[in-house]
């Protein structure tokens, strides 16, 4: 019990590791502001999602095919 009564408070401390819930906005913001200085890395950002997702979902469904 605390020392007003009521049931003891638990305390939650920030730890030095990064969120996973974080990461996705972080990279949002950040590739918008580097398009906002860097119209060019639109191309190479989106190419490289497109990549990326794109392999990711073949090896999902070879997986699955398997």
């Amino acid at each position: 019990m605390n020392r007003l009564g009521g049931a003891p408070s638990q305390i939650h401390r920030r730890t030095g590791t990064l969120d996973i819930l974080l990461v996705p906005p972080l990279i949002s913001l950040l590739s918008g502001v580097a398009i906002l200085i860097w119209p060019r890395l639109l191309n190479y950002i989106v190419a490289f999602y497109l990549i990326l997702f794109g392999a990711l979902g073949l090896v999902g469904q070879l997986q699955l095919g398997v």
